[in-house]
């Protein structure tokens, strides 16, 4: 069974930094993709950024290109999202997701599989 757990949130001034942790519990396959979305009071889940386990790339919403910069340390399992530079409209609940084969192209909710439960980031001005 998979299971992710997210860590990492809180509150912050804006220009302040952050950085995410998603722990991965079970096998999902040799080469899958990992991401991280967030959603904010009012709107839809978009994707933030995404990974390829297995093949390295990684792709980044526009809004975020070169702030936020995901990374994943194979030896512990864990998915990383470093947030640089934040700003009022990064508040949101953000999440870890899973997709057991890889992903490319716009990053869409309906493409992974396994969820984590969310974890909360306030950013004030």
């Amino acid at each position: 069974q998979v299971q992710l757990v997210e860590s990492g949130g809180g509150s912050v001034q804006a220009g302040g930094s952050l950085r995410l942790s998603c722990a991965l519990f079970g096998y999902i396959a040799n080469s899958y993709s990992m991401a991280w979305f967030r959603q904010a009071p009012g709107k839809e889940r978009e994707g933030v950024a995404r990974i390829n386990i297995g093949g390295g790339t990684t792709d980044y919403a526009d809004s975020v290109k070169g702030r936020f910069f995901i990374s994943q340390d194979n030896a512990k399992n864990t998915l990383y999202l470093q947030m640089n530079s934040l700003k009022p409209e990064d508040t949101a609940i953000y999440y870890c997701a899973a997709s057991p084969f890889w992903v490319v192209g716009v990053l869409r909710a309906a493409t992974f599989k396994y969820w984590g439960q969310g974890t909360q980031v306030t950013v004030s001005s």
